[in-house]
């Protein structure tokens, strides 16, 4: 049986004239008190049907039962719709089919909600996904996203690198984020984890002579959701052996103007813009800084060391921002609240009139010098955060994005591009009271910097990078440590005892010990990726079936309890907290 001959949204004035059949989804019932219009809706478009009492009394008595989203078929000629019913925004909006023959195929009750309807709750929306992903949004992503996908391995090919499979239960391993565990039947007590990364396993694959791999690869995180966070996630990992930065930068900024070519007709001109870590930190506050607006933060350190200001003069770094606006204090005890919920102790601020006039309760300690340095254009407001360096950083890169989107600085057709290079190598937990890696224990250290991991680990930079689009970060990788004996110091810098080391990765070890070439690469989050080229504000809006904030899939309502004889199996026991 043929169901359709041709697409919805493949018919033209070039059918006119001819007779086909067309099969698809009800979008659309108009009830024009005889004449009976119908919107038919596949994946290739929507074509207008027209069913006519006079002309197919059967089909119309048809077409009087169907509602939205019923699945029917219909037969008929192609016909040009009137001049004054021509609809220019559809590209079969010059023509309709004119129905002898319809079919319902599958019916649908009353819907949860309409597929055009704004606002619908995401709970709601993932209750019913596969409504939810007929929507021409979700279209435009789930295709979107496939289309890139598609860009990637081709310009992986082309460079020479070979997609291959690794693992996806494995061993557990101290990453970063809590590792999904599996049990199994057949080793009662033991457990496997779906992978954080396929990290070790690209390594080993280059240690084993394939210089070039690549892959699609599925990651799993056990961690909190947020607007751009899965548990479930999707990446382009690329390994090479005896790396060249370079090549790297150039590879990556090449697959970029594929994906953006390919999927949203734009051309993005390379190569992109670099900019070190501490100084994306210093001008934006971030390390995925957003380019599309300017409003960078300035440095007042070295000019108040000496202000009758005491918070200026003891702060260990003192920072402004120049904002475009004359802020009232309303304004101002707003920001000052903001600023606290990241951490700032208060928000100091000179506020420059109409006239250029400056009101503010600081500025009778400032000096003349200070207020020249602090000279703003009229309207304007300078904004100043006072404190450790990462904390001034965290509150001026967060009120900055904050100011950007308020006041509408962003450009929103705009994208820029940004490589952060020379990481930190280590990071210091308060909580934990102990190193951990900026990016993951692999990383390489730089030359200059091997001889800090005695005498200060902080100031160690690593041979690692990451590719931002208008503040989002969508690649990111570092070249890796090859020898033994540096991996074990990396291992100890972060707490990793020598029994542990053995036992968690071994054969990571001894891999590196016979023959390990130099090698690097890097890692694109699909998701994320995504998320930057469609301007969508949620990932989960990326992907075809996700689960909720709460790591739950309310269309199937796992995670689900199992059964005590399975859990016996697993040779496992659930203990119930009590309320």
């Amino acid at each position: 049986m043929s169901w359709r001959d041709l697409g919805a949204g493949e018919v033209r004035a070039d059918h006119v004239g001819e007779r086909h059949t067309l099969a698809g989804w009800v979008a659309r019932r108009r009830d024009h008190g005889g004449l009976i219009f119908v919107d038919l809706r596949d994946q290739s478009g929507i074509c207008q049907l027209v069913v006519n009492p006079e002309r197919s009394p059967e089909a119309a008595k048809q077409a009087h039962g169907i509602r939205n989203e019923f699945v029917v078929q219909a037969e008929g000629e192609v016909v040009a719709r009137a001049p004054d019913a021509v609809n220019p925004n559809l590209p079969t909006g010059e023509v309709e089919l004119q129905v002898d023959s319809l079919r319902v195929l599958s019916t649908a009750p009353p819907l949860p909600f309409q597929l055009d309807e704004e606002g619908v709750d995401e709970t709601l929306r993932l209750r019913y996904r596969w409504l939810d992903l007929r929507r021409e949004r979700m279209q435009r992503n789930i295709r979107t996203r496939a289309r890139a996908v598609s860009a990637i391995r081709r310009e992986m090919e082309a460079a020479g690198f070979v997609d291959i499979e690794t693992p996806i239960m494995g061993k557990p391993t101290p990453e970063g984020a809590r590792d999904f565990l599996v049990p199994t039947r057949l080793q009662p007590g033991r457990f496997f984890a779906l992978p954080q990364s396929p990290q070790i396993y690209k390594q080993l694959l280059v240690i084993s002579g394939f210089e070039r791999y690549y892959q699609i690869a599925r990651c799993f995180r056990d961690e909190d959701l947020r607007a751009d966070r899965l548990q479930e996630l999707t990446q382009l990992d690329v390994e090479m052996a005896f790396p060249d930065q370079e090549f790297i930068y150039e590879l990556s900024e090449r697959t970029m103007q594929s994906v953006w070519r390919d999927c949203l007709g734009v051309e993005v001109e390379a190569p992109f813009q670099r900019m070190t870590w501490d100084e994306a930190q210093a001008r934006y506050g971030s390390d995925k800084p957003d380019l599309r607006f300017a409003l960078e933060i300035e440095d007042a350190t070295e000019l108040t060391r000496g202000s009758e200001f005491g918070v200026f003069a003891k702060a260990p770094a003192v920072r402004f921002l120049r904002v475009p606006q004359e802020f009232s204090r309303a304004d101002l005890e707003r920001l000052e609240g903001l600023a606290k919920e990241w951490g700032a102790k208060g928000l100091a601020y000179l506020v420059y009139d109409e006239e250029g006039e400056v009101r503010s309760p600081i500025a009778k300690f400032l000096s003349h010098e200070e207020l020249d340095g602090f000279r703003s254009e009229p309207a304007t407001t300078v904004l100043f955060a006072a404190d450790e360096a990462a904390m001034v950083a965290r509150v001026l890169g967060a009120l900055r994005l904050h100011l950007g989107r308020e006041l509408d600085l962003i450009d929103r057709e705009a994208w820029r591009f940004l490589w952060v290079t020379d990481f930190p190598l280590l990071e210091w937990d308060e909580e934990e009271n102990r190193w951990k890696a900026v990016h993951h224990p692999f990383s390489r250290p730089n030359d200059e910097s091997l001889e800090l991991l005695d005498s200060d680990p902080g100031a160690a930079r690593a041979v690692a990078y990451d590719l931002v689009v208008n503040g989002i970060e969508i690649a990111g990788g570092s070249f890796r440590i090859h020898e033994p004996e540096l991996q074990a110091r990396i291992f100890g810098l972060l707490d990793i005892s020598p029994d542990e080391q053995r036992d968690k990765f071994g054969f990571l070890l001894d891999a590196l010990a016979m023959g390990a070439p130099p090698h690097g690469g890097i890692a694109s989050g699909i998701d994320r990726l995504s998320m930057a080229l469609l301007d969508e504000p949620f990932i989960r809006d990326t992907v075809a079936f996700p689960k909720n904030q709460a790591g739950v899939d309310p269309m199937s309502g796992a995670p689900t309890e199992v059964s005590p004889e399975q859990l016996a199996e697993l040779g496992i026991a659930v203990i119930t907290e009590k309320e």
